[in-house]
């Protein structure tokens, strides 16, 4: 084993089980604390919750550098006190990844549209109140074809619906139109409501900060999911899902009868097939929305990823890529090709750390 010359603090979120009590043989990560130490770097892991988030602060402040994993609403909370915990860790010259800030700029639904004209982008829109929702989408439903919204931040296809109008129906829905909706949660089934019952279930993704990103519904989705795994600006591995949220039925079958997501198989960042997009990725996709966000590469996450969808193919037969989230506040699990990344990643940012603490 390499010479400890630093610290990583691991963060992921207590469970009800575990507590405070945080394991370094954590089946999600063993692999990664075996390459960090490798590295040279004490690897340690830190369960966090907000009970006790003044004892994980003084964890933190003893670290080089603070990997996170925690979703944005993880058991009915969300990210508030952590998020401010990690702002003055990060204050303290320790490297925090994901940086709040950062998961602000390139983690919510909110990314979509601003890089909406990039070649990752599709027909998008966003709506600030339900008051310009009911203004602006009935006429896009109207055109017959499906939208998909999403919330401004969740996780796991929390508040992320497909909504459309019923066959044959092209007029704007009013309060009492049928419309169908289908919400991304594992085992949801696609239901009639009216207009008027949808939205104001929607009301809630406003409360405060909230927004909602309307995207058009891409019509490849049956051909599958690619996950391309990034540490800062390079593609670490892919993850294929055939089966995913919003899958529809088969033809001819209700739409009750669509399957529920299937697993997601992994691959190392050189699978033959995804090559052009990783091309993409790299070398156009990830500067262009770093010129957009203003972000420098050393401020990209350590590790994220991006989800795309098989848009229409283009004027030569090529297939396009439609971007429909960006993950960065818990990207698990990870394909193992990623590790050594990672481990690489977090040593450079040691190296790089204002106030390293002594070991």
């Amino acid at each position: 084993m390499a010479q400890v010359y630093g610290r990583v603090a691991i963060l992921y979120p207590a469970t009800q089980t575990t507590g405070q009590k945080a394991k370094v043989d954590n089946d999600l990560f063993a692999g990664l604390f075996r390459a960090l130490a490798d590295s040279g770097l004490q690897a340690e892991p830190t369960a966090y919750h907000d009970d006790f988030s003044a004892a994980v602060q003084e964890q933190l402040l003893q670290a080089d550098v603070v990997l996170v994993w925690v979703n944005p609403i993880e058991a009915g909370r969300d990210r508030t006190t952590l998020d401010a915990l990690l702002r003055e860790v990060a204050g303290a010259g320790i490297f925090v990844s994901t940086h709040p800030d950062i998961i602000l700029k390139m983690g919510t639904k909110e990314v979509l549209y601003q890089t909406r004209a990039m070649g990752w982008g599709c027909d998008t829109h966003l709506y600030h109140t339900a008051a310009q929702m009911d203004q602006e989408l009935p006429s896009r439903l109207a055109s017959g074809q499906a939208r998909v919204l999403k919330q401004y931040r969740g996780n796991g296809g929390l508040g992320v619906w497909k909504v459309q109008l019923l066959p044959g129906d092209f007029s704007p829905p009013k309060p009492d139109t049928l419309i169908r909706a289908r919400h991304a949660l594992r085992g949801a089934v696609e239901e009639e409501v009216t207009w008027g019952e949808f939205l104001g279930h929607c009301r809630d993704y406003f409360v405060g900060d909230g927004r909602i990103i309307d995207q058009a519904y891409q019509e490849r989705l049956p051909e599958g999911m690619i996950r391309c795994y990034l540490v800062h600006d390079r593609v670490a591995g892919f993850g294929h899902q055939a089966i995913n949220a919003l899958f529809p039925a088969p033809p001819g079958a209700p739409p009750t009868e669509a399957p529920q997501p299937g697993p997601r198989l992994y691959h190392p960042p050189t699978k033959p097939e995804f090559q052009a997009l990783k091309g993409k990725l790299e070398q156009e996709w990830v500067p262009a929305m770093q010129k957009i966000l203003e972000i420098e590469t050393g401020s990209l996450p350590i590790l994220w990823d991006c989800d795309f969808l098989l848009g229409p193919k283009d004027v030569t037969g090529e297939d396009t890529y439609v971007l429909c989230e960006i993950n960065v506040s818990s990207v698990s699990p990870f394909p193992e090709s990623a590790i050594p990344y990672i481990a690489e990643a977090t040593v450079v940012q040691k190296t790089n750390t204002i106030t390293p603490q002594p070991v």
